[in-house]
């Protein structure tokens, strides 16, 4: 199957820039005239799965959802493809023509948990910019992984690409072992989902690993902040979507305005049943204003990624303690002040270390589609080669051409 794969590389990469737009215009209509087909698929995967499980949010599929990802082909398709651009160029002393010129990674391995939308979007991105991708979904998702795939290959098939181009390995877990060793047939891996699963790639792949998933994300409200404002920014960061890797785990309040606004916040919140894990400075204020679903916090409240309507609070001192205590919580995904001082806006922004940092605004907007970027494969929140939204423009690397006349070094 890998070596299938890595030799339908060459087809992608030989595409046309328009018959790669087209391919993915034909795929947005097929799955827009399949819904009924990937919806059925997908209510078996759903109906395997506990309702109490926060991951079933990130599984379900819905004609909305569904119309999203025809819309997000479309927008991918509509991208400039980053492969094949000349970046630099100069002639040498030695006469010599010197071009480095942006090429396809090659194979593109993702393994992910419960979302059956990256599915979609791995293909689209590696397609479109050259790739041929393997894919390893989880059990979860089978049924919906299998029936979109069954779509992207009889796309291929009219493109007269190989269905190789885009492979879904089984569910074992041994297959996942064969990928994470496969350095002659994949060129990267990414790991897409919870701490458990990015740990052990990191820890077993031999093949170069970018890490996207996890999101701890705080949002802090410094003193001179509106307080409606950050009532809203936090209640939208916390429950418009709370399984998401953008979303709200820690609300950090600065004393001098917590007991103003921690009474404004649970009104929001309670709305949602958000069980708050509170310090011991912000649980008196929240107990005093009858919020019901309170519990005092413990040490692994802090750092931790709940991915349901669950959160922690505390309050610190200042700008200096909040920036102490993502520093050490933070997994360097998306952070957050709520302020109207510009220099504290400034130092925050500078300072916090983080593929996205905001100002007055929600962390929920860390997302490839929301960037202008198409789609994305994850958030990437190491250093290396892809930081944020690991999109379009970041599935290329580099070729050195040399064009000579019979020069020899001497």
């Amino acid at each position: 199957m890998f070596l299938a794969t890595r030799q339908s590389a060459a087809a992608v990469r030989n595409l046309s820039d328009a018959t790669k737009a087209a391919l993915l215009h034909d795929l947005a209509d097929r799955v827009l005239a399949q819904q009924d087909v990937i919806l059925a698929e997908n209510q078996k995967d759903l109906d395997r799965m506990d309702d109490a499980d926060p991951k079933k949010d990130r599984l379900l599929l819905n004609g909305k959802r569904i119309e999203g990802l025809a819309q997000s082909l479309r927008d991918v398709a509509n991208l400039p493809d980053p492969s094949g651009e000349v970046l630099l160029e100069r002639t040498l002393e030695q006469d010599l023509q010197l071009q480095k010129i942006s090429v396809p990674l090659g194979v593109v391995g993702v393994i992910y948990e419960s979302r059956p939308n990256v599915t979609l979007d791995v293909a689209a991105l590696c397609l479109r910019s050259g790739n041929a991708c393997v894919l390893k979904g989880g059990k979860e998702a089978s049924y919906s992984n299998n029936c979109l795939v069954k779509l992207i290959h009889e796309t291929l098939e009219k493109f007269n690409v190989p269905a190789a181009a885009v492979t879904l390995l089984p569910t074992d877990r041994r297959y996942t072992h064969e990928m994470l060793t496969a350095t002659r047939y994949v060129d990267i891996i990414i790991p897409r989902g919870s701490e458990a699963l990015i740990h052990f790639v990191r820890k077993n792949s031999l093949v170069p690993t970018i890490e996207t998933g996890a999101g701890v994300c705080h949002t802090y409200i410094e003193k001179s902040a509106d307080l409606e404002k950050a009532r809203a920014i936090v209640v939208n960061a916390k429950v418009s979507r709370p399984s998401v890797c953008n979303s709200l785990d820690t609300v950090l309040v600065d004393r001098a305005v917590a007991e103003e606004f921690l009474p404004k916040l649970v009104e929001g919140l309670a709305a949602y049943e958000v069980e708050i894990f509170a310090d011991e400075i912000s649980y008196p204020i929240l107990q005093a204003a009858g919020y019901p679903f309170l519990q005092k916090a413990q040490a692994e409240d802090f750092g931790r990624e709940f991915l349901d309507y669950k959160c922690s609070v505390k309050v610190v001192k200042g700008l200096s303690e909040a920036l102490a205590h993502i520093q050490e919580y933070s997994s360097r995904h998306s952070e957050a002040i709520v302020s109207e001082d510009a220099d504290a806006v400034e130092s925050f922004l500078n300072e916090v270390d983080a593929a996205a940092v905001y100002a007055n605004a929600s962390t929920r907007f860390t997302d490839g589609g929301v960037f202008a970027l198409g789609a994305e494969i994850g958030i990437s929140t190491q250093k290396l080669h892809a930081r944020g939204p690991f999109a379009l423009e970041k599935l290329v690397t580099e070729k050195w051409v040399v064009r000579g006349n019979g020069q020899v070094r001497t």
